[in-house]
Protein backbone atom coordinates (compact mmCIF):
# COMPACT_ATOMS: atom_id res chain seq x y z
CA UNK A 1 0.00 0.00 0.00
CA UNK A 2 1.13 3.61 -0.81
CA UNK A 3 2.10 5.85 2.41
CA UNK A 4 0.21 8.83 2.59
CA UNK A 5 1.22 12.16 4.35
CA UNK A 6 1.15 13.49 7.63
CA UNK A 7 0.04 16.58 6.69
CA UNK A 8 -1.40 19.63 9.15
CA UNK A 9 -4.62 17.94 10.05
CA UNK A 10 -2.92 15.76 11.94
CA UNK A 11 -2.30 18.46 14.30
CA UNK A 12 -4.79 18.22 17.51
CA UNK A 13 -7.15 21.86 18.28
CA UNK A 14 -7.09 21.88 22.27
CA UNK A 15 -10.28 20.96 23.70
CA UNK A 16 -9.43 19.83 27.13
CA UNK A 17 -12.86 17.89 27.53
CA UNK A 18 -12.20 15.77 25.07
CA UNK A 19 -8.51 15.75 24.06
CA UNK A 20 -7.65 12.15 25.26
CA UNK A 21 -11.10 11.09 22.55
CA UNK A 22 -9.22 13.55 20.19
CA UNK A 23 -5.67 12.40 20.45
CA UNK A 24 -7.57 8.53 19.81
CA UNK A 25 -9.30 9.42 16.67
CA UNK A 26 -6.03 11.37 15.41
CA UNK A 27 -4.56 8.23 15.93
CA UNK A 28 -6.90 5.70 14.97
CA UNK A 29 -7.82 7.43 11.91
CA UNK A 30 -3.88 7.91 10.41
CA UNK A 31 -3.74 3.80 11.25
CA UNK A 32 -6.81 3.01 8.99
CA UNK A 33 -6.07 5.85 6.44
CA UNK A 34 -2.43 4.30 6.00
CA UNK A 35 -0.91 7.41 6.81
CA UNK A 36 0.99 5.08 9.83
CA UNK A 37 1.49 1.40 8.20
CA UNK A 38 2.06 -1.85 9.87
CA UNK A 39 5.34 -2.23 12.15
CA UNK A 40 5.33 1.80 12.63
CA UNK A 41 7.38 2.60 15.78
CA UNK A 42 5.22 4.87 17.24
CA UNK A 43 8.17 6.97 19.22
CA UNK A 44 5.70 8.80 21.98
CA UNK A 45 8.14 12.29 21.65
CA UNK A 46 7.57 12.36 17.81
CA UNK A 47 3.76 11.83 18.16
CA UNK A 48 3.85 14.73 20.87
CA UNK A 49 5.47 16.86 18.57
CA UNK A 50 3.09 15.63 15.52
CA UNK A 51 -0.28 16.18 17.82
CA UNK A 52 0.88 19.29 19.61
CA UNK A 53 -0.42 17.17 23.14
CA UNK A 54 1.26 15.98 26.38
CA UNK A 55 2.98 12.77 26.28
CA UNK A 56 0.22 11.44 28.96
CA UNK A 57 -2.47 11.93 26.40
CA UNK A 58 0.03 10.06 23.52
CA UNK A 59 0.67 7.22 26.04
CA UNK A 60 -3.34 6.93 26.86
CA UNK A 61 -4.16 6.70 23.36
CA UNK A 62 -1.61 3.81 22.37
CA UNK A 63 -3.02 1.84 25.31
CA UNK A 64 -6.35 2.59 24.23
CA UNK A 65 -5.28 0.95 20.66
CA UNK A 66 -3.66 -1.68 22.11
CA UNK A 67 -7.02 -3.04 23.60
CA UNK A 68 -8.35 -2.44 20.13
CA UNK A 69 -5.84 -4.48 18.30
CA UNK A 70 -3.98 -1.94 16.19
CA UNK A 71 -1.07 -1.14 18.37
CA UNK A 72 1.66 -3.53 19.89
CA UNK A 73 4.16 -3.71 22.46
CA UNK A 74 6.04 -6.29 20.99
CA UNK A 75 9.81 -5.51 22.37
CA UNK A 76 12.06 -3.29 24.41
CA UNK A 77 11.59 -1.40 21.32
CA UNK A 78 8.30 0.24 22.31
CA UNK A 79 4.85 0.86 20.73
CA UNK A 80 4.20 0.02 17.18
CA UNK A 81 1.26 -0.25 14.66
CA UNK A 82 0.52 -3.89 14.61
CA UNK A 83 0.70 -6.19 12.39
CA UNK A 84 -2.38 -8.66 11.49
CA UNK A 85 -0.58 -11.93 10.53
CA UNK A 86 -1.91 -13.55 7.83
CA UNK A 87 -3.78 -16.45 9.92
CA UNK A 88 -4.82 -14.06 12.31
CA UNK A 89 -7.03 -11.82 9.90
CA UNK A 90 -8.18 -15.27 8.16
CA UNK A 91 -9.62 -16.39 12.03
CA UNK A 92 -11.25 -12.80 12.06
CA UNK A 93 -13.07 -13.23 8.66
CA UNK A 94 -14.00 -16.74 9.36
CA UNK A 95 -15.72 -14.91 12.91
CA UNK A 96 -17.22 -12.55 10.64
CA UNK A 97 -19.23 -15.08 8.72
CA UNK A 98 -20.65 -16.40 11.86
CA UNK A 99 -21.49 -13.56 13.24
CA UNK A 100 -22.90 -11.18 10.85
CA UNK A 101 -24.69 -14.02 9.13
CA UNK A 102 -26.29 -14.34 12.44
CA UNK A 103 -27.04 -10.84 13.25
CA UNK A 104 -28.31 -10.38 8.95
CA UNK A 105 -30.28 -13.72 9.49
CA UNK A 106 -32.45 -12.35 12.63
CA UNK A 107 -32.37 -8.75 11.35
CA UNK A 108 -34.76 -10.64 8.11
CA UNK A 109 -36.64 -11.91 11.24
CA UNK A 110 -37.28 -9.23 13.33
CA UNK A 111 -36.42 -5.83 11.89
CA UNK A 112 -39.83 -3.07 11.73
CA UNK A 113 -40.18 -1.02 8.59
CA UNK A 114 -38.37 1.73 10.30
CA UNK A 115 -35.35 -0.36 10.55
CA UNK A 116 -35.69 -1.26 6.88
CA UNK A 117 -36.19 1.46 5.48
CA UNK A 118 -33.06 2.59 7.71
CA UNK A 119 -30.96 0.14 5.81
CA UNK A 120 -31.60 1.01 2.73
CA UNK A 121 -30.62 4.72 2.99
CA UNK A 122 -27.32 3.62 4.74
CA UNK A 123 -26.76 1.09 1.37
CA UNK A 124 -27.30 4.50 -0.63
CA UNK A 125 -24.75 6.76 1.24
CA UNK A 126 -22.48 3.47 1.00
CA UNK A 127 -22.59 3.85 -3.06
CA UNK A 128 -22.21 7.57 -2.99
CA UNK A 129 -19.27 6.99 -0.71
CA UNK A 130 -17.94 4.42 -3.14
CA UNK A 131 -18.47 6.77 -5.87
CA UNK A 132 -16.16 10.23 -3.88
CA UNK A 133 -13.95 7.84 -3.28
CA UNK A 134 -12.39 9.05 0.19
CA UNK A 135 -11.58 6.19 2.04
CA UNK A 136 -12.76 7.46 5.38
CA UNK A 137 -16.13 7.78 4.08
CA UNK A 138 -16.05 4.65 2.46
CA UNK A 139 -15.50 2.96 6.03
CA UNK A 140 -17.84 5.36 7.60
CA UNK A 141 -20.62 4.19 5.36
CA UNK A 142 -20.28 0.85 5.91
CA UNK A 143 -20.11 0.85 9.72
CA UNK A 144 -23.53 3.58 9.27
CA UNK A 145 -24.76 0.03 7.46
CA UNK A 146 -23.93 -2.82 9.83
CA UNK A 147 -24.71 -0.45 12.75
CA UNK A 148 -27.93 -0.38 11.29
CA UNK A 149 -28.38 -4.69 10.88
CA UNK A 150 -26.77 -5.03 14.82
CA UNK A 151 -29.29 -2.54 16.15
CA UNK A 152 -32.35 -4.36 14.44
CA UNK A 153 -31.04 -7.52 14.91
CA UNK A 154 -32.41 -7.56 18.89
CA UNK A 155 -29.05 -9.91 19.46
CA UNK A 156 -26.86 -7.18 21.83
CA UNK A 157 -24.63 -9.97 22.89
CA UNK A 158 -23.71 -10.49 19.18
CA UNK A 159 -23.76 -7.11 18.08
CA UNK A 160 -21.18 -6.57 21.31
CA UNK A 161 -18.74 -9.23 20.16
CA UNK A 162 -18.31 -7.85 16.48
CA UNK A 163 -18.03 -4.14 18.25
CA UNK A 164 -14.90 -5.71 20.25
CA UNK A 165 -13.70 -6.83 16.86
CA UNK A 166 -14.38 -3.22 15.09
CA UNK A 167 -10.92 -1.87 14.81
CA UNK A 168 -9.46 -4.82 13.20
CA UNK A 169 -12.29 -5.11 11.11
CA UNK A 170 -12.43 -1.83 9.97
CA UNK A 171 -8.63 -2.20 9.29
CA UNK A 172 -8.89 -5.29 7.14
CA UNK A 173 -12.12 -3.31 5.50
CA UNK A 174 -9.66 -0.49 4.53
CA UNK A 175 -7.35 -2.43 3.23
CA UNK A 176 -9.58 -4.80 1.09
CA UNK A 177 -11.97 -1.38 -0.30
CA UNK A 178 -8.09 0.27 -1.29
CA UNK A 179 -8.15 -2.36 -3.66
CA UNK A 180 -9.70 -0.84 -7.09
CA UNK A 181 -11.21 -4.17 -8.15
CA UNK A 182 -13.01 -4.62 -4.74
CA UNK A 183 -15.20 -0.93 -4.89
CA UNK A 184 -17.68 -1.88 -7.06
CA UNK A 185 -18.69 -4.86 -5.62
CA UNK A 186 -18.73 -4.07 -2.35
CA UNK A 187 -21.72 -2.67 -2.69
CA UNK A 188 -23.25 -4.91 -5.18
CA UNK A 189 -23.07 -7.63 -2.38
CA UNK A 190 -24.97 -5.32 0.62
CA UNK A 191 -27.34 -4.86 -2.27
CA UNK A 192 -27.82 -8.43 -2.52
CA UNK A 193 -28.26 -8.84 1.33
CA UNK A 194 -30.78 -5.87 1.61
CA UNK A 195 -32.82 -7.26 -1.25
CA UNK A 196 -33.01 -10.63 1.01
CA UNK A 197 -34.03 -9.20 4.03
CA UNK A 198 -36.68 -7.34 2.11
CA UNK A 199 -38.31 -10.40 0.41
CA UNK A 200 -38.27 -11.99 4.13
CA UNK A 201 -35.56 -14.69 2.87
CA UNK A 202 -33.76 -15.33 5.93
CA UNK A 203 -31.65 -18.06 4.81
CA UNK A 204 -31.07 -15.88 1.50
CA UNK A 205 -29.77 -12.76 3.71
CA UNK A 206 -27.82 -15.28 5.61
CA UNK A 207 -25.69 -16.32 2.57
CA UNK A 208 -25.66 -12.90 1.39
CA UNK A 209 -23.78 -11.90 4.11
CA UNK A 210 -21.91 -14.74 4.29
CA UNK A 211 -20.72 -14.34 0.44
CA UNK A 212 -19.59 -10.80 0.84
CA UNK A 213 -17.20 -11.67 4.06
CA UNK A 214 -15.51 -14.16 1.80
CA UNK A 215 -15.28 -11.96 -1.55
CA UNK A 216 -13.42 -9.27 1.30
CA UNK A 217 -11.58 -11.60 2.63
CA UNK A 218 -10.31 -13.33 -0.64
CA UNK A 219 -8.82 -9.77 -1.67
CA UNK A 220 -7.50 -8.92 1.85
CA UNK A 221 -6.05 -11.89 2.22
CA UNK A 222 -4.03 -12.48 -1.31
CA UNK A 223 -3.10 -8.26 -0.62
CA UNK A 224 -1.84 -9.37 2.89
CA UNK A 225 0.21 -12.14 1.11
CA UNK A 226 1.73 -9.78 -1.04
CA UNK A 227 2.72 -7.22 1.81
CA UNK A 228 3.96 -9.99 4.21
CA UNK A 229 5.25 -12.26 1.86
CA UNK A 230 4.05 -14.99 2.83
CA UNK A 231 4.86 -18.26 1.23
CA UNK A 232 1.80 -20.51 2.55
CA UNK A 233 -1.51 -20.75 1.22
CA UNK A 234 -4.33 -18.17 1.54
CA UNK A 235 -6.57 -19.51 4.43
CA UNK A 236 -9.61 -21.18 3.76
CA UNK A 237 -12.12 -19.16 5.10
CA UNK A 238 -15.22 -22.01 6.05
CA UNK A 239 -18.55 -20.77 5.56
CA UNK A 240 -21.39 -21.61 8.22
CA UNK A 241 -24.26 -23.63 7.91
CA UNK A 242 -27.67 -21.62 8.00
CA UNK A 243 -29.62 -23.43 10.08
CA UNK A 244 -33.81 -22.70 9.23
CA UNK A 245 -36.12 -21.32 11.90
CA UNK A 246 -37.81 -25.09 13.66
CA UNK A 247 -41.42 -24.88 12.92
CA UNK A 248 -43.45 -25.14 16.87
CA UNK A 249 -44.81 -28.49 17.14
CA UNK A 250 -42.31 -30.36 15.41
Amino acid sequence: MKRLPLDDSFKVNRNPVTLREIVLDKLRSAIMNFQLLPGDRLVERDLCDRLGVSRTSVREALRHLESEGLVEFADAKGPRVAIITLADAGDIYELRCVLEGLIVQLFTLRAKAKDIKALERALEENRQALKEGELQQVLDSVQGFYDVLLEGSGNHVAATQLRQLQARISYLRATSVSQENRRGASNQEMERMVEAIKSGDPLAAHQASVDHVRAAAKVALEYLKRQQEETGDIPEITAPIALKEPRIGH
